[in-house]
């Protein structure tokens, strides 16, 4: 995501997740998620009740499902090791990396392709 990830941002994203899902064929989202304030905000929990009440009332659509994890349990949450081991693959220690350079080594250490980048309105930010 281009700056800081924000609630508009996180409603945006899954909103396309769950596009893909559909189209795929699929009927719920489930996320495993800490509590980072922006998986945590009144606004995107307000976004995923609205969400899913327009899913049962279609009947039709893919489900969000959010499962929150204990807060200060990072042992719990499956990516933290995953952000250590890419770290270790990613960083330079000599020298501060360009955002082209960090780009393609996070998606070397993952092996994914390059995504765009979501972006908020100007006048939504």
């Amino acid at each position: 995501m281009d700056g800081r990830p924000i609630s508009a941002l996180t409603t945006q994203y899954l909103a396309g997740c769950c596009a893909h899902l559909e189209a795929l064929g699929k009927t719920a989202l489930l996320l495993v998620w800490d509590n980072a304030p922006w998986h945590v905000s009144r606004e995107v929990r307000t976004w995923i009740r609205r969400h899913n009440r327009k899913v049962k009332l279609a009947g039709h659509g893919v489900r969000i499902i959010p499962c929150y994890l204990p807060i200060k349990s990072p042992w719990l949450n499956p990516i933290e090791p995953k952000w250590v081991h890419g770290k270790r693959r990613v960083v330079e220690p000599a020298r501060l990396l360009s955002a082209h350079e960090l780009i393609e080594r996070v998606c070397a250490a993952f092996d994914c392709p390059h995504e765009a980048h979501l972006t908020l309105a100007q006048e939504a930010a």
